[in-house]
């Protein structure tokens, strides 16, 4: 953006230059973070009350000598794969030594990072600043990165940081931080390293609900529920019951945990993002208001807690060496995400199905969405596998348009086809006598009771497959990861027995999808995905639809001459079976209006899993370990 040339007096810019000389910006002066202590302790003070204006606001304390100091802003972060610190949301940040304020500067290469000349005589910087929150009335989900500052030059596990918050009055709080102290509304917590603090969100709500999710057990689990409605942090005792079974069946796999204690951070609303984000001991776990009161919308997310539990051995214990890095700043490598998340997701549906949360006839209708819709990926004719992971920190700030093309975060669910495929080739060449439970062992099952992180490789990970099953792991893996084409080329639903039909009718899964997205899900007829306002949220590449001209962003105003419904759609596509005449549509495109006809008469398709040839083989893995 060009701004208008400003004048000013020449003394005007003297006496400016002279009243403020901030130190200079200077990328080469970035240090390379070392494995040593940092002298004293940093502390931090984040106030919540006023979260109601949308505002937290913050006090932080670092200690320094007199010199040049560069503070950074945590910029990678864990679990989201990408650049993503939200440094846009901190404002009026002042800095101050003994009282005084002090200049600072970003630097103009890495602009999470800040130059500070310290002043002799001081030997703490005082930060003080407000993030600007998108806070809800009745619940915060505080992620201390958000919030926090630390010192250049020194692994972010070698500084310690002493925080305390402010509550907003009469509020309930969770989080995986030990609490040292409380009075009334102001909480003191346990000196943490800031790698751990970072790694360790706090909950807080009007409405609470915490749940023992281990009872009679040395290790605790909790599972800590805020949100919207007083009803709607409330688990039923048969939602508990599953939940507990979870927690059973995890260890049973994995044989070992990594936590001193273990808390899920649930918010059930309809005003927040839905999403989880893992931790070593907790995970921030974000659902729809009625995730607890609507057994469909449960069943429709049954996943999502299993998922972000299962990260606390693979991602957290188990980590990929390429995505661990001593500090925020350094450049996270997303390579193996088809492991720290491809296998997380796997293991999610079968724990999922294994502690009853879903039955094993809804984990097939999940595994069936998830093969016709990476069947239908027209992005992989360009596209690979090994690419959707790699490319990650780019994809995930991407348009959603043309999402089938562009190709996402795919390592998630055809991951989990990935590693359905190992499994059931482990229980084929093994003769039944090995499985994929005892890579689970063998690979995440050592060093009980620690959450000191493990990084692995590739090689590894061939080394502990061919430990359980000799074979030649690292091409069959090769050969999936690094495909394009216009085939599917994961086979573990046909390995376990199973395979991919459509029929006219849609499983209660994918009728609750429609519910939750407010979308329907034309994609494997007509080719096309549209919302419940007309507008085509995504188009199969070179399809029948997308030739005719419906892409992603046009609006359908009509079908056939009638107003725009999802069943006014259905029931076009549907007649369209017995007649040779073509599906018309208005469409408005921006403010152009166009008639489109789609030669289409193939009827409505939904996927479903039915048996195939061999055993079952999916019924095996979803059956509970004793």
């Amino acid at each position: 953006m060009r701004h208008p040339l400003r004048r000013a007096t020449l003394a005007a810019a003297v006496a400016s230059a002279m009243a403020f000389s901030a130190p200079q910006a200077r990328a080469a002066d970035l240090p390379v973070a070392v494995d040593q202590p940092y002298p004293g302790n940093l502390t931090l003070h984040v106030d919540l009350s006023d979260a109601s204006r949308h505002l937290y606001h913050v006090r932080e304390s670092i200690p320094v000598k007199a010199g040049h100091a560069i503070l950074y802003y945590p910029k990678w972060i864990p679990g989201v794969h990408a650049p993503s610190g939200p440094l846009s949301n901190v404002a009026g940040f002042i800095v101050t030594g003994n009282g005084k304020r002090i200049p600072w500067r970003r630097d103009l290469k890495e602009m999470y990072a800040f130059h500070v000349d310290v002043p002799e005589g001081v030997d703490k910087l005082d930060l003080s600043f407000d993030y600007l929150a998108p806070a809800t009335p009745d619940y915060i989900p505080l992620s201390f990165n958000e919030v926090a500052f630390y010192p250049a030059g020194h692994y972010t596990s070698r500084i310690t940081i002493e925080p305390t918050l402010k509550l907003p009055t009469g509020w309930k709080f969770a989080s995986a931080l030990e609490t040292a102290s409380q009075s009334g509304d102001e909480v003191s917590f346990r000196p943490v390293s800031f790698e751990n603090l970072v790694d360790s969100p706090v909950m807080t709500g009007k409405h609470f609900t915490r749940i023992d999710l281990a009872p009679g057990q040395s290790t605790q689990v909790h599972l800590n529920i805020t949100g919207d409605t007083a009803a709607g942090v409330k688990a039923t005792e048969e939602q508990i019951a599953k939940q507990r079974a979870l927690v059973v069946q995890a260890n049973k796999l994995f044989g070992a945990h990594h936590y001193d204690h273990y808390d899920f951070l649930l918010v059930t609303s309809d005003h927040t993002g839905h999403f989880g984000l893992e931790h070593h001991q907790s995970s921030d776990d974000r659902l729809f208001a009625n995730f607890l009161t609507d057994p469909d919308a449960n069943a429709a997310a049954g996943t999502l807690l299993p998922h972000e539990y299962i990260h606390s051995w693979n991602g957290k214990f188990r980590r990929p060496a390429d995505l661990w890095t001593p500090s925020f700043a350094e450049p996270m490598q997303d390579d193996l995400l088809w492991v720290y998340e491809g296998m997380t997701d796997y293991w999610a549906g079968v724990l999922t199905a294994r502690s009853g949360i879903w039955t094993t006839a809804q984990w097939r209708d999940s595994l069936a969405a998830i093969a016709a819709d990476m069947s239908a990926r027209t992005g992989r004719e360009w596209r690979s596998l090994q690419d959707t992971a790699d490319g990650i920190p780019l994809s995930s700030r991407g348009s959603t348009g043309w999402a089938n093309l562009r190709r996402g975060a795919d390592y998630y669910p055809e991951g989990q086809l990935l590693w359905l495929d190992v499994d059931t080739k482990i229980r084929d060449l093994s003769g039944g006598k090995h499985s994929l439970d005892e890579f689970a062992r063998a690979f995440f099952g050592t060093d009980n009771g620690s959450y000191v992180p493990k990084t692995y490789t590739f090689d590894d990970v061939i080394a502990t497959l061919n430990a359980v099953q000799p074979y030649d792991w690292a091409t069959f893996l090769r050969t999936r990861l690094e495909y394009t084409g216009d085939t599917l080329p994961e086979h573990g639903i046909e390995g376990g027995g199973w395979k991919l039909v459509y029929d006219e009718t849609p499983t209660p899964f994918a009728k609750t999808a429609e519910k939750i997205r407010k979308t329907v899900n034309f994609a494997y007829s007509l080719g096309i995905q549209v919302d419940d306002k007309g507008v085509v949220t995504d188009s199969q590449w070179e399809g029948i639809a997308a030739k005719a001209g419906l892409v992603p962003g046009v609006t359908i105003v009509a079908v056939n001459g009638k107003d725009y419904s999802a069943q006014v759609l259905k029931d076009a596509v549907t007649a369209a079976k017995s007649t040779t005449t073509p599906i018309e549509f208005l469409v408005k495109n921006i403010d152009d209006y166009q008639t489109m006809k789609v030669d289409y008469h193939g009827g409505l398709k939904y996927p479903h899993l039915v048996r195939g040839e061999g055993k079952d083989l999916i019924g095996a893995i979803a059956m509970p370990k004793k």
